[in-house]
């Protein structure tokens, strides 16, 4: 997949999977929002993102398109942040309105989306975090074992510095070992 395959997809390869040690570096950074709830708006019950905080002692609340809870219309009554892996098809309008509530929030998104000129628009007057990793994440029913652009959370108000690099390969490491 290229840059320009990215922000021209129709949306076919939008229903990803973020694996479960994608989803673990989060911990090390939403405890200050231990007493929120969180919004997972393009997760199922069986998301990594909903198994992942709930077995942490956090509060989610997930909704999905297939279950008519679109993300452009549709808004829970409460929570308090946003995290999720949003389709990367429509990703401008994505973070326009997750920037819209005002509240914080971490997205897994493509890194070349950088090379667009939209991220700099869209956060123009907003503080844009990057939690970046040190290798590429394979998402769940991606039809190929290795993908070939890096992904990273873009967040809003949510990391305790713009940006933040971890390791993904420890995460996995450690996986393995519980198993």
């Amino acid at each position: 997949m290229t840059n320009e395959f990215l922000r021209t997809s129709k949306g076919k390869n939008d229903e990803c999977y973020t694996p479960r040690y994608g989803v673990e570096p989060l911990l090390e950074f939403i405890q200050p929002f231990k007493n929120k709830t969180i919004w997972c708006p393009f997760d199922t019950q069986d998301s990594e993102y909903v198994k992942v905080f709930r077995e942490n002692g956090y509060s989610v609340v997930s909704s999905h398109i297939k279950n008519g809870q679109d993300f452009y219309n549709y808004e829970p009554e409460k929570w308090d942040i946003i995290i999720s892996n949003p389709p990367f098809t429509g990703k401008t309008k994505i973070f326009e309105r997750a920037l819209s509530f005002k509240k914080p929030f971490a997205l897994l998104m493509t890194i070349t989306w950088l090379n667009d000129p939209k991220p700099a628009k869209v956060f123009k007057k907003e503080n844009l975090q990057i939690l970046s990793f040190d290798e590429r994440m394979v998402f769940k029913g991606q039809d190929r074992k290795k993908i070939n652009f890096m992904s990273a959370y873009f967040c809003h108000n949510f990391l305790p510095q713009d940006f933040i690099f971890r390791s993904l390969k420890e995460n996995r490491n450690q996986m393995r070992l519980k198993i």
